[in-house]
C-alpha cells in the first residue's frame, strides 16, 4: 500500500446488516442510532470510521482520540515523513531507544515472516527502490530493472537481518525497512482497542483495512465486498465480517509502471514485483494478521497458502490471473 492515490479492494456493502438476524428490540434500537462518521487518509490509504454511539458529542470525542493515535503512530511507521521512527531508522541504519509500537510490530513482522517462510518481509524496501528508480526515468525498459540491479538489491533483503530490542534496533548497511504491508492493520487494531477501552460497543473501522467491533449479542457482523481486479467498481464477493478483520493486497491498484505489469507486492526470494494472484483477501481475527498474511500469500501457491490457512484458522480468497475466485477456509 503505497500511495493515497491506491483504489481500494473492499468496501462496505450494508453497514446496517449486521443485524439482520437480531432480535426485534435490538435491531430498533440500534436502528435508532446513527452512525457519526468520518473520512480521510491513513498512511496513504483511504480511511473510515462509523462510529454507533447514542451521544454524537461523545462519539465525535472518540473519533477525536482515534485520529489522534492514528497522527502518533504515523509518526513512527510513515515512509514519507522524515521525522518518522521509520525514515530515521532508514536513514542512519539504527535507532536508540525505539518507540514500543515499531519494536512490537518488527517482532511480530518477524512472527509472520517466519510463518509464510519468509515472503512476508519487510525489508524489501530496496527491493522498491530498484524498481521505482527504474520506472521514474523516461526511457526506462519496460521489462523492469536490470536483474543485476535486482540481485544487488536483493543482498539487502533478510528479516533475519533487523536486530530488535527494546533499547536498540540496527540494520545490516545497506538494508532499509518498509512496514506498508502490516502497519495500516496494526493502526486499525489499535483504534479498534482504543474505541473498544473506551466502551463503544459498535463501530466498523477502515484505516486502510477493515476491522468490524460489535459487542450487541446476536449480531451477525458487517458485510463487505470484494471487489472485482477486473473490474474495481464491481463487486466480486461479499463476505460477512463479525468481529474480525479484512484485508486485501493487489498489485492493479499501485502499478509501479504504466503498463501495470509490475507492483509493490514483492517476492522477497527472486525479487521480481509481478505477485500470483489479481488479489488477495484474508478474514483474520486481527487486522494486523490479515494484513501481513494478504501481503505473503500474494507469491504463495495455492497448495501453501492453504496449509497457513488450515493452522490459523482463517479464510482467504484468491482472485487467479483468469478472473476466477478461489476460497480457502480453516475448516477446509
Amino acid at each position: 500500500m503505497i500511495h493515497s492515490a491506491r483504489r481500494r479492494f473492499i468496501g462496505i456493502v450494508a453497514a446496517s446488516s449486521a443485524l439482520a438476524l437480531a432480535p426485534s428490540l435490538l435491531r430498533r434500537a440500534h436502528a435508532a442510532i446513527a452512525p457519526t462518521s468520518w473520512q480521510g487518509v491513513a498512511l496513504g490509504a483511504d480511511a473510515e470510521l462509523r462510529l454507533y454511539h447514542p451521544d454524537r458529542q461523545a462519539a465525535e470525542r472518540l473519533i477525536e482520540r482515534a485520529l489522534r493515535e492514528l497522527r502518533r503512530l504515523e509518526g513512527v511507521f510513515s515512509l514519507y515523513r522524515e521525522d518518522s521512527a521509520l525514515s530515521i531508522l532508514n536513514r542512519q541504519g539504527y535507532l536508540v531507544d525505539p518507540p514500543s509500537d515499531l519494536v512490537r510490530l518488527l517482532s511480530e513482522s518477524r512472527h509472520y515472516a517466519a510463518l509464510t517462510g519468509g515472503l512476508f518481509d519487510p525489508t524489501v524496501q530496496p527491493l522498491w527502490r530498484v524498481y521505482a528508480d527504474h520506472f521514474s526515468r523516461p526511457d526506462a525498459a519496460p521489462h523492469g530493472p536490470a536483474q543485476a540491479a535486482v540481485a544487488q538489491a536483493l543482498k539487502h533483503v533478510s528479516y533475519k537481518a533487523v536486530n530488535v530490542d527494546t533499547q536498540r534496533i540496527q540494520l545490516r548497511p545497506g538494508m532499509a525497512v518498509t512496514l506498508n504491508g502490516i502497519a495500516q492493520g496494526y493502526i486499525t487494531d489499535r483504534v479498534t482497542e482504543l474505541l473498544r477501552d473506551a466502551g463503544l460497543e459498535r463501530a466498523l473501522i477502515d484505516m486502510g483495512e477493515i476491522r468490524g467491533l460489535d459487542a450487541a449479542a446476536g449480531a451477525t457482523g458487517w458485510r463487505v465486498g470484494l471487489a472485482d481486479p477486473l473490474a474495481p467498481d464491481q463487486i466480486l464477493a461479499q463476505v460477512p465480517v463479525n468481529n474480525q478483520a479484512l484485508a486485501t493486497s493487489g498489485g492493479y491498484g499501485t502499478p509501479l509502471d504504466a503498463a501495470g505489469r509490475f507492483s509493490h507486492l514483492f517476492d522477497p526470494r527472486s525479487g521480481h514485483a509481478r505477485p500470483l494472484y489479481r488479489s488477495v483477501s484474508v478474514m483474520a481475527s486481527t487486522a494486523t494478521a490479515a494484513d501481513a498474511l494478504s501481503t505473503a500469500f500474494s507469491n504463495m501457491p495455492l497448495k501453501d497458502t492453504a496449509a497457513v490457512v488450515r493452522s490459523l484458522g482463517v479464510s482467504a480468497w484468491m482472485v487467479l490471473p483468469d478472473g476466477r475466485l478461489v476460497t480457502q477456509t480453516g475448516g477446509s
